[in-house]
């Protein structure tokens, strides 16, 4: 019985502190996650570039069995921004690029897969009508018709 109770003891010591030492080292990886983004964008470089280096060194920071997602990350830095107001007050211009419009970059993926979807069926009816045209065509005898011999 003593036993058991020092395995629940010590699963729940674990338990307790996993949790703790998981957190700091997010708040450590988002945070400097942050410095790369802003540092970076007041450096001069596109959104894009600077998104990718933060995004890949928190990615890499974070370590365990799941990953941080585009979008969790992106959360990531946005509160450490505002958390860290004074010592990032000239990176939140560029925050709003970091959560674009979802719904819009989906409407507009749809749009474009509906127009390319629609491209290909015009495309296949032309060919279809072109092969009916031809098959026409080869139905008619090469002969040919003198219009004015009665």
């Amino acid at each position: 019985m003593q036993r058991f109770n020092k395995k629940k003891l010590t699963i729940f010591t674990l338990g307790f502190f996993t949790p703790l030492f998981l957190t700091t080292s997010k708040v450590n990886a988002s945070s400097f996650g942050a410095e790369i983004f802003c540092t970076m964008r007041d450096g001069g470089n596109d959104h894009e570039s600077s998104w990718e280096a933060a995004y890949t060194y928190i990615k890499k920071q974070r370590g365990g069995l799941f990953k941080v997602s585009p979008k969790n990350a992106a959360q990531q830095i946005t509160e450490t921004v505002i958390r860290e107001k004074e010592k990032f007050n000239f990176c939140v211009e560029y925050l709003d690029k970091l959560h674009p419009n979802r719904k819009l970059l989906r409407d507009l993926r749809r749009e474009e897969k509906r127009k390319e979807r629609e491209a290909q069926e015009t495309e296949n009816e032309r060919k279809r009508l072109e092969k009916e045209l031809e098959e026409a065509n080869n139905d008619f005898s090469d002969e040919t018709f003198d219009r004015y011999s009665y």
